[in-house]
Order: structure tokens, then sequence, then C-alpha cells
């Protein structure tokens, strides 16, 4: 029996990153239908948010997923009780009944087609360096961090979970090449899927990747207002290395702020909009083959 027998994927988790959304709609017109072993769902998440082309209506829906949230009672924050609808829905988390939950999103970041994976296991491993031998320019980050079920995201409810994150393009607004970058990425993943439930995945070779190390705030001052922007070096260049002793932030006094510490970092989900009213410039992460 094959062990993906079924997908659920997901657009809208956040309301304004239209490329998921699209995504979706098109394939409830145009269902996927060549994969025999495995039934496809396609979910609209957050219906309220894509109505009003915003992130989200109270708090963010793809960190609602803890199980203490999920636990909770009914609460007034709109996303915490359709997280729990949602997690019945394609969950629940503790003993899914989805295979594998894949949730299309877009950032404002330069990232280019990335893949997220939440754990590192053979099969992610496979399917990271299935899509790179498939599609070169494609970026793969690691966010192992945590447990996989200790993640707060959507694509956590499904025995196993990834996130397509697709960028640049900005909120509330569309781009053609990135819908079919992404739509080209999740047909590459369908396609590793059937042939990993064949047992048929063809002999591949370690691939560069990105593990997450640390979230970096912008410079503040006392009275917690921003006093430096991301350095203009950084700008529209994720997961280019930046070295120690290099700028990383260009203050508003004219001075620039360099990068501490002992290691080369690879910034990513740089000046990303969505993350500005947490003060967060960017994130770092780690290279290595995997």
């Amino acid at each position: 029996m094959p062990e993906v027998q079924s997908i659920a994927i997901v657009g809208g988790t956040h309301g304004n990153e239209l490329t998921g959304i699209q995504l979706v709609r098109h394939l409830q017109n145009f269902p996927i239908t060549y994969y025999d072993d495995i039934v496809l769902s396609f979910i609209l998440a957050n219906a309220e948010a894509i109505a009003a082309n915003v992130r989200f209506i109270d708090v963010d829906l793809n960190r609602q997923f803890h199980l203490d949230n999920l636990k909770s009672s009914n609460s007034m924050l709109y996303e915490l009780n359709l997280a729990k609808i949602l997690n019945q829905k394609i969950g629940p988390k503790q003993a899914p009944l989805t295979d594998l939950v894949i949730d299309i999103h877009n950032t404002t970041s330069a990232m280019g087609p990335t893949l997220i994976v939440l754990e590192d296991s053979d099969f992610y491993r496979e399917m990271a360096r299935y899509l790179k031998q498939h599609m070169p320019e494609a970026n793969i980050l690691l966010e192992d961090e945590v447990p996989y079920q200790e993640h707060p995201y959507l694509c956590t409810v499904g025995k196993r979970g990834i996130m397509l994150e697709i960028g640049a393009q900005p909120q509330g607004v569309s781009r053609a090449d990135i819908f079919a970058q992404c739509q080209n990425m999740l047909q590459i993943i369908l396609a590793y899927v059937d042939l990993y439930n064949k047992q048929a995945i063809p002999t591949s070779q370690p691939v560069d990747t990105y593990r997450f190390g640390e979230v970096v705030l912008f410079p503040m001052d006392e009275e917690d207002q921003i006093i430096g922007l991301v350095h203009p070096n950084l700008l529209d260049g994720d997961f280019k290395p930046v070295a120690v002793g290099e700028p990383i932030f260009a203050m508003f006094d004219g001075s620039e702020l360099l990068l501490q510490g002992d290691k080369t970092i690879y910034p990513h989900f740089v000046n990303e909009a969505a993350y500005k009213q947490s003060n967060v410039a960017f994130s770092t992460a780690d290279k290595f083959e995997w």
C-alpha cells in the first residue's frame, strides 16, 4: 500500500498571499487526475482574510497550530477557532488523517522558489534532492530547531508537512512568473511523492541546504524606535553569504552595524513585510550538504 495516499494542497493561509489562492482555485476547477493511488484535496484556509485581502483577521493563522492552542477552549480570535476547524478537517495533529500537507505561501523577500521542511528524514531529504535536480533554482530551507509537532504551522497537522515559500511578490498582488514557478514546483513534488510510493526514486546527489539559525531584529533605541535599516548589501540577496565583519545594518546616523560572531551567515526573509510588526529584519541560516 502506498505510504502517501492523501495530500492536502492549501492556499490562503495568509489571505494576501495570492499565488496559493489562485493555484488552489485553478486546481479546484481543473483537478489533477493522473496519480491513481493519491487522493488530492484543495483547501482555501482563511476565507475571511482572503475576502479582505489581508494577512489575517485577528492573529496569524500559521502560528496557531501548537497542540496547546488546538486543545484550548473557544476563543474570541477568529484564526484560533479556524485552526481548530482545519485541524479536524486535515489532521488532527496528534493522529492525522492526511499523509502530506503542502501549504503554499508568498514572501516579499527575494527568496525565489523555496521549499521549507521541518524535519530531517529520508523522505524530506530525497524530496529536496529530487526538487533541486528538476528545479536547480529552488532553495531548500530546513527548520528543525524544534521537533516537528512543536512547530505552530498549519502543515504540521498532517503526518508530514511542507511549505512552498515563493518570492519576491508584494502582498495583495500577483505575478505570473511566481505563479508559474509555484505550479512547476508543486508538480515536481507530486511527481516525487508518486515515485516514492512506487519505491522508484532515482539515485541523487547531496544538495546545498540552509538550516535555520535565528531571527535578527532591527536595531532599536530606548523608546523602541528603529534606528537603522537592513544594509543595501543584503537587499534582494536572500541566501547569499555574509561574512563576519561585513555590514548588516545601515544606521540612520551614517554608521554601519557589522556582523559579529565567528561564522558566515545566510540571511533569508530579508526585509519581509509581514514581519515588520515584530521588528524582524531577517533570519539567518547555516549552509550544509544534505
